[in-house]
C-alpha cells in the first residue's frame, strides 16, 4: 500500500463517517456542510433508514449537495467505513474515561493538513446516543468542540460543519502549528493494521497470564489509549506484532 503524496490536498484525503444516523434530514444537512467546505467523501454506517441517501428528507436538506449524496456509501460496520484510512477522529461532546487524546477541531485540522501521509476519517455518532465507547477507543483522537459549557449540544450537521470549516481553513493555509512538530519517517499504519496488532498483543498477554480474559478490566482500553497518543507507523506495528508472536511461540514451545 503506497503512502499518500505529501502534496495531496486534504480535500481528497478526508472522509466523513456517520454512525447509525436516525434522521435522513441530518444526513442531507451533513452532505451540504461538507460540500460548502469542499469535501465529498461520505460514508454511512447502518443508518436507521436503508434508503437514507435517497430519502426525500435527505435530498431536501442537502439543498444542492446531491452529488455528495449520490457518491456516498452505506456499509455495515465501522471497520468497513474506515477501510483505507490510517487516522480517525471521533467527534463527541461527552468525554470518556478511556478515550484517546482530546483536541479541539482547529488542532486536529492543522495536524491533518500538515501531514500529507494521513488518509483520515471524521467519525460522528447517532443524534441521540452519540458514539459508543468501542468506536471512540478505536480512533486516534477525540474532537471536542469548545462550546458553551452550560449548553454544549450541537446537532449532527452543526458539528460536521464546524469540523469541515476548520479543515478547510487549515488546508487553504497550507501550514499548521503541528507542521514542524509532527511527521512520519515511514508509512502510517492503517487502522485495520493497528486493530490486528491489538488482537495479537491481547493473545500474547493472555498467554503469559498478564491479562485474565474472564476479568480483563480496563487493560486493553488503557493500552489503546497509550498507543493512540502516537501515530503508529507500519514498521512499528510490525515490531509489536513480532514481540507478540515470539511470546506466543515461546509459551507454546518453551524455546526462543
Amino acid at each position: 500500500m503506497m503512502q499518500e503524496k505529501i502534496d495531496t490536498p486534504l480535500f481528497q484525503r478526508l472522509r466523513f463517517v456517520l454512525v447509525q444516523s436516525s434522521r435522513p434530514g441530518n444526513i442531507g444537512a451533513v452532505a451540504r456542510a461538507m460540500k460548502t467546505m469542499g469535501f465529498s467523501d461520505l460514508v454511512l454506517v447502518n443508518p436507521r433508514f436503508p434508503d437514507a441517501l435517497q430519502h426525500e428528507e435527505a435530498v431536501a436538506f442537502a439543498s444542492g449537495a446531491h452529488d455528495v449524496l449520490a457518491g456516498a456509501r452505506i456499509v455495515a460496520s465501522i471497520d468497513e467505513a474506515l477501510e483505507g484510512c490510517n487516522y480517525a477522529a471521533a467527534v463527541s461532546a461527552r468525554l470518556r474515561e478511556f478515550s484517546p487524546p482530546v483536541a479541539a477541531p482547529r488542532e486536529v485540522a492543522a495536524h491533518l493538513a500538515a501531514t500529507g501521509g494521513l488518509r483520515a476519517a471524521v467519525v460522528l455518532g447517532n443524534e441521540r446516543f452519540g458514539l459508543p465507547n468501542d468506536i471512540v477507543e478505536q480512533c486516534n483522537v477525540l474532537i471536542n468542540i469548545p462550546a458553551n459549557p452550560d449548553y454544549s449540544s450541537l446537532n449532527l450537521a452543526q458539528a460536521a460543519q464546524v469540523v469541515a470549516y476548520e479543515c478547510r481553513i487549515a488546508a487553504l493555509d497550507g501550514q499548521g502549528p503541528l507542521a514542524s512538530a509532527v511527521g512520519f519517517q515511514g508509512q502510517a499504519a492503517d487502522l485495520a493494521q493497528i486493530e490486528g496488532m491489538y488482537e495479537h498483543l491481547q493473545q500474547a498477554l493472555v498467554a503469559i497470564d498478564f491479562l485474565d480474559p474472564l476479568q480483563p478490566k480496563k487493560l486493553m482500553a488503557r493500552l489503546k489509549r497509550l498507543f493512540a497518543r502516537t501515530q503508529l507507523e507500519t514498521e512499528e506495528v510490525n515490531i509489536v506484532r513480532g514481540i507478540a508472536r515470539h511470546i506466543l511461540q515461546y509459551r507454546e514451545t518453551g524455546k526462543k
